[in-house]
Order: C-alpha cells, then structure tokens, then sequence
C-alpha cells in the first residue's frame, strides 16, 4: 500500500481524498454523484479501480452505483433488490406487527478476492448479494429466519448497518441490525443465529436471556484474528473471544459509553478505537470535546485523543460507519463528522489533521488501499 484512497459518502454526493503514504498532503475531489445521498461508498479489496455506492433518494428510490476507474465516472448497475419469500412481518416499537419494506441500502461489503461479489446491508434489515458487480441482487434469506418477526427498528430504522467477512474461514461472516441484534453464520449464509450472550439492554429487553432485539451499533475485528470481535452498543463498548459466542463489557473509564463507531488499529489488534458521544438523546461529544478514545489493552482502560481536535464548542456526531483505518505503519484512521469535516491521523491517533471541511453531513468514511 503506497497510496491512500479515502472514500467518503455524504448527504449530497460522494467525495474522494488520495495522498501518498506520508499522508500529510490530500487532493480532494468530488461532489461525485452530486446531490444524491450516499449512504455508503466502500472500493473492492480485489480491484483498485472498482468502488460501489449506495445512492439513495426519497424521491427516486435506492440505486447502486458503480466505478471502474476510480471514481472518475460511475454507472448505475442496479435497483432491483427483492425479498427471497413473502417477508411476511416485524415487530414495531408498540408490539404491533408491520409488513416488511425495502428502504435503502446502509452497507456495502466487496468481497476480499472477486471484484464482482458485493454483500449488501438493506432496511428492513436483510442482507442481499451481488455475483455480477451489482447488476442483480438475491437475498440470503436464512438470516431473517432467525426470530425475524421479533425484530423492531431502532430510532433511525431497522437496518443491517454492519459486515464482517472472517479471512480465516471464507464461510463466516457477522453482520449487526439495529434493533435485532448481532449474528452469525458459518455457512455462506444459508443458516445464522444470534451472537448476543452477556449483552444487556434492560429498557428494552426485561429478559436478560433475550436473543434478539440487542441494539447494536456496530462491530470490528482485527482480520489476523478474527474470533476478536468488538462491538459499540446502543450503551456499552463489549468484547467477545469466541467469535461472538459470549461478551463481556470493555466499556471501563471511558467519559461514556454510547456511541457509534468502534474500529481496530490496522498493526496492533489490541488497540481499538470509539468516538464516544453524550447520550442517545444528545448526539453530541461530552463537553462539547471531540475526542477519540485509544485503548491499547482491548479495552477497560482508555485515552482521550484531543491533538488537532476542537476542544471546546463541538457538537457534531460522528455516525457508524464514519470511522476507519488504513493498512500503513503507523496506523493510519480516518472519521467524518455530521458537520462535515474529515479529520486524519498517520500515527495511529496521537496528532490530527482536518482534510477537508463544510462537506454536507458525512454518512461513511472508507480507505481503499492503492497501489
């Protein structure tokens, strides 16, 4: 990896930052797929020139779209993303059943070897695949077998926000669905179930031994070890190692522990990062600090990251899919704000810089690594 590729998808349109491996100079450019909301923009492991988009409008509905040249130009691949069986129905907040409705696509996963398989993470939470670089999309239906119609939407929906596919064991993949949990299959996908032993959510699950309806935000994995697994919960930072088999809390000293996004330095699986912010009902860092918080033992003790970061009057959020790391040594991370700033770090979180500034909201923030 000897440059950087930042991929970040915004409320109107998509924006891509290169730098060498220094990482101290960008070029910006963008808006690409202006005007459009970009839910999540992720490039292909397998092909440096290929990235996917997830193009999104109230108006004209989800489409996916598709670079071969490194976002110079897209094309539109695909639209069509159909439940497998009749999808019958889910639970809403107040315990009354609702049909099952495709919104839009909150996540996209390119395959690590084949440029043209793509997983997709829709609302209603589904999970979908692509073996044609996005021309037709076939849900893997299994997954929504697993107490399906117990699932209920969380504040921003119902949607499977997060895929992890385990190098180890090209069968294994997790994927998170807020409200409904985290889940497993070792399979390919034909059969799953929940991974949520020692999660607690007491407002919302009075059973301590409920499977499904966990509130998960989002999950990571370090891919040299992969039955690791740290998850950022609606409250609490957790930890699993035994591929999500059980959990523990890690959520230790930290100012709080609701959050969004959670990520694992690219060289040191036990360095994990989050971007705590004040509550579910203030979406805003504590004290109006923005700060990142660095644990280097795997959780339970934690470090605020504060160095070229506003530390006074910030009130911005910083969403589930807005942070990341690249592959360099030192580690490389990267996260984009709903105020529309992008910060960087090249030294795995010591010092900040600000890339860009007054984009629209930022929705996801992804590293392709170049060549």
């Amino acid at each position: 990896m000897s440059r950087v590729r930042v991929l970040a998808g915004t409320r109107k349109g998509a924006f891509i930052l290169t730098s060498d491996a220094a990482r101290q100079k960008w070029q910006v450019s963008g808006p690409h797929l202006a005007g459009w909301e970009i839910y999540h923009l992720k490039g292909s492991p397998a092909d440096p020139n290929r990235i996917y988009a997830s193009q999104s409008s109230s108006w004209f509905g989800q489409v996916i779209q598709r670079s071969n040249d490194g976002g110079q130009t897209w094309e539109a691949v695909g639209n069509k993303f159909e439940y497998a069986t009749n999808p019958g129905t889910h639970q809403w907040y107040d315990g009354t059943q609702h049909p099952w409705e495709f919104k839009r696509v909150w996540y996209l996963e390119p395959s690590p070897t084949d440029p043209d398989t793509v997983y997709a993470g829709v609302e209603d939470a589904a999970l979908f695949r692509t073996t044609d670089g996005g021309q037709t999309w076939h849900e893997l239906p299994g997954l929504r077998s697993v107490k399906g119609p117990l699932w209920q939407p969380g504040a921003g929906g119902m949607c499977l926000h997060t895929i992890l596919l385990d190098p180890n064991h090209p069968n294994r993949m997790f994927t998170a669905i807020s409200s409904a949990g985290a889940f497993r299959t070792d399979d390919g996908g034909a059969n799953w179930r929940p991974i949520t032993k020692g999660l607690r959510s007491p407002f919302e699950l009075p059973d301590p031994e409920a499977e499904v309806g966990h509130c998960v935000h989002s999950l990571a994995m370090h891919p040299a070890r992969p039955d690791v697994l740290f998850m950022q919960k609606h409250w609490d930072v957790m930890r699993s190692d035994d591929a999500g088999d059980n959990w523990r809390e890690v959520s230790g000293n930290l100012p709080s522990d609701f959050g969004f996004p959670i990520a694992v330095n690219a060289n040191e699986p036990d360095t994990v990062y989050v971007i705590p912010i004040k509550s579910d009902s203030e979406h805003f860092p504590p004290e109006g600090k923005l700060r990142v918080y660095r644990s280097r033992s795997g959780g339970d003790q934690w470090e605020a990251l504060t160095n070229g970061l506003p530390q006074e009057n910030c009130y911005v959020n910083i969403l589930r899919s807005a942070l990341t790391v690249d592959t360099l040594n030192p580690c490389g991370l990267y996260f984009g704000t709903t105020g529309g700033q992008v910060y960087a770090s090249a030294d795995s979180g010591d010092t900040w810089q600000t890339l860009v500034h007054d984009l629209p909201s930022v929705l996801s923030v992804e590293v392709q690594p170049l060549p």
